[in-house]
């Protein structure tokens, strides 16, 4: 019988009902503690963000503020949940195209320390806001750096019309945003931040924006004879879902963008005194497995269909992405793979697939499927299609397991309803 940690996969269905999201906590933690110890350097001070779009529960904070990391939050909802736990407002960094006031509002007067600014509408916006409420905070500004990763188009994030930052080209406009932000208040210029996408393999697009941004602040400071400092790389950093995925280390993916920014730093004499980067999927992307049980197996005239209890509303990205995913029969693990089928869901689109041409051993109802690396965008973006209740989330550490997020409830569904 497949394990996630110690713990057998069929105990955790006998305990925890099917389907599940399982994550296991000493995966977790040894990603960061591996980016805790090489995201390093004697010539400037770094910070880790976690990426906390990638997956979104208190638990997951908890272990964050144990660790001393930073959140990079998207949303009230985000930095409402870090408030629950006392998450130190000040390593609360606010990311967003379009934060609306009132999250803005809530952001300010919970003390978020460091808004990242998306485009001088935005900025505007916030400058009269902290003159509202006289309550400070940093601000860093987007840059589109301009690099297209070899990554899905749909999370490249720095082509020349992407809808996120400003082209490191419009220097006249960036440079009106820091004279408002100097001339405001309550708001305090730190640095700049760019991000080139998700699930990124091919590390020459980092070191591309990090030459990119590194000339781009040694410009800007001179144009401004101001000395910005703040450097955010954004994440993106690969996972393995597939055979075919071969992701860096930790390690190694810290020694390149270190060396990197020393190299550049040095080549534009820039006087860099912090580096930041967001890891998100890479924490927790490994550490998650769905488990499902299959229902029933049908054959057509081409395919054979393993059908599961799960599906669309709890990983949708197979079907937004085409993302692929890599699966076993925990019960069988031992036993030939002899066939090959769909493995698909409950939900009622034809479109509702997991994975494509999947490998296993002949299935039969109750059997156990574990899907390996979900741990990022799994529950962050699932959704109540067909009223089907989103999954709990099972924490794994060592031999022990428990429930850190209940499955939802059809009366959950429902309490918003007025009639």
């Amino acid at each position: 019988m497949l394990k996630i940690g110690n713990v057998p996969v069929n105990q955790l269905v006998e305990q925890f009902g099917s389907p599940l999201y399982v994550y296991d906590v000493q995966i977790m933690q040894r990603a960061i503690d591996e980016y805790k110890k090489n995201f390093v350097s004697n010539n400037f001070a770094t910070e880790i963000l976690y990426a906390s779009k990638a997956f979104t529960c208190k638990a997951m904070f908890k272990l964050i503020q144990q660790n001393n990391l930073s959140l990079d939050v998207v949303s009230g909802g985000e930095i409402y949940l870090a408030s629950t736990i006392n998450f130190d407002p000040k390593k609360l960094f606010f990311h967003g195209n379009n934060k609306p006031r009132h999250e803005m509002v809530e952001a300010l007067k919970y003390g978020v320390g460091t808004f990242f600014v998306d485009n001088q509408p935005e900025l505007d916006l916030l400058i009269q806001v902290s003159n509202e409420l006289q309550i400070s905070t940093d601000v860093i500004i987007r840059i589109n750096p301009k690099v297209e990763a070899h990554t899905h188009d749909y999370v490249k994030t720095s082509i020349i019309d992407s809808k996120f930052g400003i082209s490191m080209d419009y220097t006249e406009q960036i440079v009106a945003m820091i004279n408002a932000v100097k001339n405001s208040q309550y708001l305090t210029m730190r640095g700049f931040h760019a991000h080139i996408g998700s699930q990124i393999f091919e590390y020459n697009g980092f070191e591309i924006e990090i030459d990119n941004m590194v000339r781009f602040m040694a410009n800007i400071n001179q144009l401004t004879n101001s000395e910005f400092s703040v450097l955010d790389l954004g994440g993106g950093f690969g996972v393995r879902y597939t055979a075919a995925d071969q992701p860096k280390s930790y390690t190694e993916t810290s020694r390149i963008l270190i060396e990197n920014v020393e190299n550049a730093c040095a080549k534009y004499h820039l006087n860099l005194t912090k580096l930041m980067i967001e890891p998100g999927r890479s924490i927790v992307g490994e550490a998650g497995y769905t488990v499902y049980t299959v229902g029933f197996t049908k054959k057509t005239d081409t395919k054979q269909w393993l059908f599961i209890d799960g599906g669309m509303g709890d990983n949708i990205r197979p079907c937004l992405y085409g993302s692929k995913y890599y699966a076993e029969i925990a019960n069988r693990e031992n036993e030939p793979k002899t066939e090959v089928y769909e493995v698909v869901g409950r939900y009622c689109e034809s479109g509702d697939f997991i994975i494509h041409d999947c490998p296993l051993p002949k299935a039969q109802t109750g059997d156990l499927v574990v899907v390996h690396t979900t741990g990022a965008y799994g529950l962050t973006m699932a959704s109540n299609y067909n009223m089907v209740n989103r999954l709990p989330v099972i924490f794994v550490n060592g031999s022990e397991a428990k429930m850190v997020v209940r499955r939802e409830t059809y009366q959950d569904q429902t309490v918003r309803e007025l009639e």
